[in-house]
């Protein structure tokens, strides 16, 4: 007598079904006599792992960054705590070199120059003097510009995944400020602030402003730098030779001096100790303001193209990864927020006629800039601006 299929089927299945409940039961036993933190954290884990390739779009980027989170997070933390002491520290290296300039250099333009080159130094001077107070200023002061919280018809491009709010075009997460800025170029630690849509023109006029002064310091000062640093190490070098000590007359007896000069040598003049502070602050003054200058300078150049080109440090990162992208298939992208470069000046420097240029160029305004941040084709790019 044969056996039925169907029976040999359901037994089988039967069969199956035993043995994935034992070992369920076996892997479950196991499992509850792990402690509840080692699971959870052997479950966090393993999402972790699986995060790093949850879809088709993950590369090799995206695992750094996951990688190098916690470095990340570390150096946003600091930033955020040091803040305060990078704003106190420019402004104390600014104040000394004022103190300097008032004190030791001021008398001595006073004294030696010409009544011409008196009024250049004192109207420069303090014409770059207050550009740079009055935009670092309102560079610190000026919100950088925030998305609306609140519900509302404003277009947006995606949604930020830390504020969980809709993001504007050209809007960007500070992990540092823990919040979402209006076209946002990079976070300053010396401003303790974002560096957004409407700061980023106090930014970077005061960026320029202390370039152009440490610039004005160090070729002014080139001279009186050579001076201290020679007089300082004449007068070290005059110190270890203890020059007028008196000769006995046995010198004289074994050859050391010649016959008729005199035993004691005219002492230097007095190398006091204002004039070595003097010296060693003109050191100090052209160092510091030669540095700036070079760095401070090799940012201000690199902003100034940015701006040239209608693109933020961020934004020049993302159109550069998409022209790549699109030059793959053949084609060329375009920024669209590119107006053309004496468009994108007037537009950043807000210059709506040929008196803006003196007014709000070249003399301190706080204008606010074009438009809200939020949406970006309302700039009044026309043709009566071209010729300006």
């Amino acid at each position: 007598m044969r056996p039925c299929p169907t029976f040999l089927l359901v037994l089988l299945r039967w069969v199956r079904l035993r043995m994935c409940a034992r070992r369920w039961r076996y892997s479950n036993g196991n499992n509850s006599r792990l402690p509840l933190c080692v699971r959870q954290r052997w479950a966090y884990l393993k999402l972790m792992v699986n995060s790093l390739y949850y879809n088709s779009l993950t590369n090799s980027d995206v695992v750094m960054d996951s990688l190098m989170e916690p470095i990340f997070w570390m150096v946003d933390l600091l930033t955020r705590w040091f803040g305060s002491v990078f704003v106190c520290l420019v402004v104390i290296l600014t104040s000394s070199i004022l103190l300097i300039a008032y004190v030791g250099l001021l008398p001595l333009i006073l004294n030696t120059y010409s009544p011409p080159w008196i009024v250049w130094h004192i109207g420069y001077g303090h014409w770059n003097l207050f550009m740079i107070v009055f935009h670092y200023y309102k560079a610190t002061k000026t919100a950088p510009g925030y998305p609306p919280t609140v519900k509302n018809d404003i277009p947006f491009v995606s949604v930020c995944k830390k504020c969980i709010i809709p993001k504007p075009a050209r809007t960007h997460h500070c992990g540092i400020c823990n919040t979402c800025i209006l076209k946002m170029d990079h976070h300053c630690p010396w401003l303790n602030n974002c560096v957004g849509h409407f700061n980023q023109r106090y930014f970077f006029c005061f960026c320029l402003s202390m370039t152009l002064g440490c610039v004005y310091c160090s070729i002014s000062g080139r001279n009186l730098f050579l001076d201290a640093y020679s007089a300082i190490e004449r007068f070290k070098h005059m110190d270890l030779d203890k020059s007028g000590v008196p000769v006995t007359g046995m010198g004289q007896l074994i050859g050391i001096l010649p016959p008729g000069q005199s035993t004691y040598q005219t002492p230097p003049p007095p190398y006091t100790f204002r004039d070595k502070m003097f010296h060693k602050s003109i050191i100090y003054m052209w160092v510091l303001t030669s540095t700036v200058a070079v760095a401070l300078g090799g940012l201000t150049i690199w902003h100034a193209v940015l701006i040239s080109r209608g693109e933020t440090s961020i934004e020049r990162h993302i159109n550069n990864k998409e022209a790549e992208r699109m030059a793959k298939h053949g084609k060329v992208y375009k920024n669209p927020f590119n107006y053309g470069r004496l468009n994108n000046w007037k537009v950043f420097f807000g210059v709506e006629k040929r008196s803006h240029w003196l007014t709000r160029v070249l003399l301190p305004s706080g204008h606010a800039p074009y438009g809200n941040g939020l949406t970006w084709d309302i700039y009044p790019i026309r043709k009566d601006m071209i010729p300006v």
